[in-house]
C-alpha cells in the first residue's frame, strides 16, 4: 500500500512537481499486466507466456538463425531498459538478450548475453560474455573481427549461468552502457556504430538458442 504524501505547495517550486510527476509517468512497467502473445510480434521463434506468481515469463523456443519477439506498441529510442534473463549452460547455444532501435525484423541495435561464458576456465571465452551488434551489417564476427575486445566484454562478478540475471541498458544518445546485477561499474560501454532510427524493442536469441524473459521496464 502506498503511504500519502503532503506537499506543501508554498514551500515546492511548481516546476520541481511537475517534474517529479513526469518522472513517475514516464517509467514503463511494460508487464504491469500479464501477457499474452497476443502483445508480440513474432520472427522465428515460438513464443510462450506462463504466470509465474502474478509475474509473466516469456519463453523463445530454440531454432536455427536469430530470432526475436517484438512488443507491441512498445517504442525505445533512449533512457534504460530493464529486465531479467535466463538462458543455459550449453556451448554456443545459448544467446539472449534485447533488441532494440528497430526499424524492422532485421535492422536493430541488440546487446546479448553468452551464459555458457559466464564462468568460463579459458579466459577468450570469459571476455565474450555480453556482445553489441548493430544489424543487419555488424554482426560479431565483423565486430570481433574488426574491433576485438571492443564491442564484447566479460562480466566482473558473473552470475549463474543457468540462472535468473538482470540487466540495465542506458541508451544516452550514442553512448550504451550494460550493467548486471546492479553492480555500478558497467560490464560493457559502446557507442552505437550507425543510427538505426527504429523504436521498436523485444526479446532476441541468437542462432539455436532459446531464453526466457521477464519484468521488462522501459524508463526515458
Amino acid at each position: 500500500m502506498l503511504t500519502p504524501v503532503a506537499i506543501n505547495f508554498k514551500q515546492v517550486p511548481i516546476m520541481k512537481i511537475l517534474i517529479t510527476v513526469t518522472l513517475l509517468l514516464v517509467t514503463l512497467n511494460c508487464f504491469s499486466q500479464l501477457k499474452t502473445t497476443a502483445d508480440f510480434k513474432v520472427r522465428n521463434r515460438e513464443l510462450t507466456i506462463v504466470n509465474e506468481g502474478g509475474v509473466s515469463v516469456m519463453h523463445l523456443s530454440e531454432a536455427d538463425n536469430d530470432g526475436v519477439a517484438w512488443l507491441t506498441g512498445a517504442k525505445f529510442t533512449n533512457g534504460n531498459i530493464e529486465l531479467d534473463i535466463k538462458g543455459k549452460d550449453l556451448l554456443q547455444h545459448s544467446f539472449v538478450g534485447i533488441a532494440f532501435h528497430g526499424v524492422n525484423d532485421f535492422t536493430f541495435d541488440c546487446i546479448y548475453f553468452r551464459p555458457f561464458n559466464f564462468k568460463a576456465a579459458d579466459p577468450v571465452r570469459k571476455v565474450h560474455a555480453v556482445q553489441y551488434i548493430s544489424l543487419p551489417k555488424y554482426d560479431w564476427e565483423l565486430l570481433r573481427t574488426k574491433f576485438p575486445a571492443k564491442y564484447e566484454k566479460g562480466i566482473a562478478a558473473p552470475p549463474d549461468p543457468n540462472g535468473w540475471f538482470h540487466a540495465r541498458i542506458n541508451v544516452n544518445g550514442k553512448k550504451i552502457t550494460v550493467f548486471v546485477n546492479g553492480e555500478s561499474t558497467p560490464s560493457l560501454e559502446v557507442e552505437q556504430i550507425v543510427p538505426a532510427g527504429g523504436s521498436m524493442i523485444g526479446f532476441w536469441v541468437g542462432n539455436t538458442s532459446g531464453g526466457d524473459f521477464k519484468n521488462l521496464k522501459i524508463s526515458k
